[in-house]
């Protein structure tokens, strides 16, 4: 049986690594069967704008996107 992880993000995507780090917990343990939770406030929501256009760094709407593909639930 999975445990569940609730990450919770409330700085923007491109300003600290805090985004990269949710990404790949949430990846690692989605990818072992887990269930993941996050939660999205202040400037964490803009993770989640469409349209972004990061170069050269992790594209955070891309990543989450392929995430909740996986199972990942976002609350904002």
């Amino acid at each position: 049986m999975g445990k569940t992880f609730t990450l919770f993000v409330s700085t923007s995507p491109y300003s600290y690594e805090n985004t990269e780090t949710a990404v790949r917990i949430a990846d690692s343990a989605l990818n072992k069967g887990h269930t993941v939770n996050l939660i999205a406030s202040a400037d964490g929501v803009y993770c989640f704008l469409k349209g972004q256009k990061a170069k050269g760094i992790l594209n955070a709407e891309e990543e989450f996107s392929q995430l909740i593909t996986k199972g990942l639930k976002v609350y904002l």
